[in-house]
């Protein structure tokens, strides 16, 4: 129950710079009277109908202030269960996302106020061409909220908490943290592999999915953590069961209208996860009916190189796309239909690959600016600035790391916007992981782990940042405990 409504507590903390944004002191006392309110209802409402509830106020919430910090506070959104539901899934989400105009929020004991909001605030959406990135000096709040340390305190690690060292001699190509979970995660392998793990009671494999025949370039947890979608340089995608592990369904790459080539990357729709959309080494990109197995007319794209990342924004309706000769592509995303059409093509780096991108809504609580954040092979990870509603970038900082070769991968850190400063964390060539400290001039590395004996190709903080994953060309995964 605690868990519960620390989540709701969550969620509505994402969204506070939104409100009253000319008198900050009521926004504190408005998480106040929140946190005051979920402790005295804990006890008396029904698990299964906060549940709802948080589903319901996400969509609103999101519906009103426009896009969300991170995609997982969606994630009772996602499918639910077996197969058979999946079918109902594509025309009940969107109807929940574009037909509810309520505003729902909490009273004392088991009621429920509900007042009519069908507009977003114009103030809000106006503020953010206007906002500085990372505005955390007056971040009061958020500063009490998470501790009041410095930046390299917050990111000091005490050691290795395990190794998992199931697939040495193998590289591990992808590791990911399930959404919202302290202890569950998943990492795949170029023997064809994916583990899922636990870390407590004890660090051990739960399950281990076993049918591509060739390396599992990446994967990606459904919003719920009851699906994965995996896609290999065998050309397929596969659905799989986490739980029992089994595959769902297996489609190939001609079903999709496209080449019989390695699949580089893939991702849910973070609005729909019955939407699965993938990139071939053809620069082909597909959206694909996890139902049906099929894909419909004109939800494809076609990029310059080989397609090597892709990332939504967190309302769904923006995806970047990353090939092989530097450039990014941005496709405004039709959430009824599934089709692509696209906005804007942006040389990053000329003739070098571009390996990783990630979207985040807003680096801080005060800072409404939606940033981007992209590896290129030419040993920089860069920082942009979304700039349009259609996925414009604009260059903001650089940060020095050793890659030239590998498809590294890199992330947001997931309590940024509780803290003060805001950083990054990378893999490297150089075999360390590397924190940055996106609003500093000087000295912008904060902390660098050390442990690998090969290049860390992919790193995944947990939701609390308790525990970093990272792995590496070897096959091994290291887990780190941060400092508490």
């Amino acid at each position: 129950l605690a868990l519960a409504w620390q989540q709701v507590l969550a969620l509505d903390a994402r969204y506070n710079a939104y409100r009253t944004p000319n008198n900050s002191q009521f926004r504190t006392q408005y998480i106040r009277r929140r946190s005051q309110l979920l402790r005295e209802t804990a006890k008396t409402v029904d698990p299964s109908f906060r549940k709802k509830y948080l589903r319901i106020r996400s969509q609103l919430l999101a519906q009103r202030y426009g896009q969300m910090s991170e995609a997982s506070s969606l994630r009772s959104a996602s499918v639910r269960g077996s197969v058979s539901q999946l079918d109902r899934f594509e025309q009940v989400s969107y109807c929940l996302y574009v037909n509810l105009n309520v505003f729902i929020c909490m009273g004392n004991g088991n009621d429920i106020y509900i007042s009519m909001e069908s507009k977003r605030n114009p103030e809000v959406m106006t503020s953010r061409s206007t906002t500085n990135v990372v505005p955390t000096n007056q971040a009061g709040a958020s500063r009490a909220m998470a501790g009041d340390n410095s930046v390299g305190e917050n990111y000091a690690f005490v050691g290795m908490h395990h190794i998992f060292d199931d697939h040495v001699g193998c590289p591990a190509t992808c590791v990911k943290f399930a959404n919202d979970e302290k202890n569950l995660l998943a990492y795949s392998s170029m023997d064809g592999r994916i583990a899922i793990c636990q870390l407590s009671p004890q660090p051990s494999v739960l399950v281990t999915l076993v049918g591509h025949s060739d390396g599992v370039s990446d994967f990606s947890w459904s919003l719920s953590n009851d699906l994965i979608v995996s896609v290999s340089l065998d050309a397929t995608l596969k659905l799989w069961q986490s739980q029992t592990g089994s595959c769902l369904r297996t489609i190939t790459s001609s079903v999709v209208n496209m080449k019989e080539t390695a699949i580089h990357c893939c991702l849910f729709q973070p609005i729909n996860n019955n939407m699965i959309v993938l990139g071939n080494n053809s620069g082909q990109i597909a959206v694909v009916n996890i139902s049906t197995g099929k894909t419909r007319k004109g939800a494809n794209g076609k990029l310059s190189g080989a397609v090597l990342s892709m990332s939504f924004d967190s309302s769904g309706k923006v995806l970047w796309a990353g090939d092989d000769q530097g450039t990014i592509y941005s496709f405004s995303f039709d959430l009824s239909t599934g089709k692509l059409r696209k906005a804007h093509q942006m040389v990053i780096h000329a003739g070098r690959p571009l390996t990783s991108i990630q979207a985040r809504a807003w680096i801080s609580r005060e800072a409404r600016d939606p940033s981007v954040l992209v590896n290129i092979a030419a040993d920089v990870l860069c920082l942009y600035r979304v700039v349009d509603e259609r996925g414009l970038l604009q260059f903001k900082k650089s940060f020095p790391i050793k890659h030239s070769r590998h498809l590294i991968r890199s992330m947001f850190c997931p309590l940024m916007s509780f803290r003060q400063g805001a950083c990054v964390v990378t893999g490297s060539e150089d075999m360390s992981v590397c924190f940055f400290d996106i609003e500093r001039s000087s000295k912008l590395c904060v902390n660098r782990l050390q442990g690998h004996s090969a290049v860390v190709l992919a790193v995944s903080f947990n939701h609390d940042e308790s525990m970093l994953a990272s792995c590496d060309t070897e096959g091994m995964v290291i887990i780190w405990k941060r400092e508490q």
